[in-house]
């Protein structure tokens, strides 16, 4: 009988040692602690809920893979982080290359958030207004490039360090904050440009 996921943000120790050493129900407990965060990373970067999943579904099978390897240099979390930034980035750049070969247009992910029908006119404008400004963001995060992308989501969603960011996408620390000094700026013209 295992026990439950650590509830922290951090893999208990105990689960990850079982789960090194080839125990199913610990890898479970670890892949529970962790896949919601992996997921939300990764589709801060693929922008695609279908694909995040599959995505997730690949890095969850490298993780059970290559956890043998795992030396606790650094936090699981981190560890993680890599792996899931890296998957994310090589769905793109084949999912771009596919774009490229078979359709002259790209039409972008098909993510349609619907806005429920408001009782009265004067409630129409705060949902609407909502709604408008999700769809502006995401059209604007969608058209940043990949690696400026994933920097942002790390940054931003995760709430990693530059370090933590350096080690996840093996980077230097210099070029994450050159990148997301980039992202940032590149955001903010889009968002101000599409009003």
């Amino acid at each position: 009988m295992s026990n439950p996921a650590p509830s922290s943000a951090e893999v208990d120790p105990v689960h990850l040692a079982r789960a090194r050493a080839g125990d199913d129900a610990a890898f479970g407990a670890v892949m529970r602690a962790h896949y919601e965060r992996s997921f939300r990373l990764v589709y801060s970067i693929v922008r695609n809920e279908h694909d995040a999943r599959d995505v997730c579904q690949e890095i969850w099978l490298t993780v059970w893979h290559e956890l043998p390897k795992f030396r606790g240099d650094s936090k699981f979390s981190t560890w993680l982080h890599a792996i899931a930034t890296r998957r994310s980035l090589d769905h793109l750049r084949k999912r771009r290359r596919w774009f490229d070969r078979f359709l002259p247009i790209s039409f972008g992910d098909d993510i349609v958030e619907s806005v429920p029908e408001p009782a009265s006119a004067a409630d129409t404008r705060a949902p609407a207004e909502d709604a408008d400004r999700k769809a502006r963001l995401h059209r604007a995060l969608t058209a940043l490039p990949p690696k400026l992308r994933a920097v942002l989501a790390l940054r931003e969603v995760d709430g990693l360090s530059y370090e933590e960011i350096a080690r996840a996408t093996h980077i230097p620390t210099g070029t994450v904050m050159s990148r997301l000094y980039h992202a940032r700026r590149l955001l903010a013209q889009k968002l101000k440009d599409h009003p």
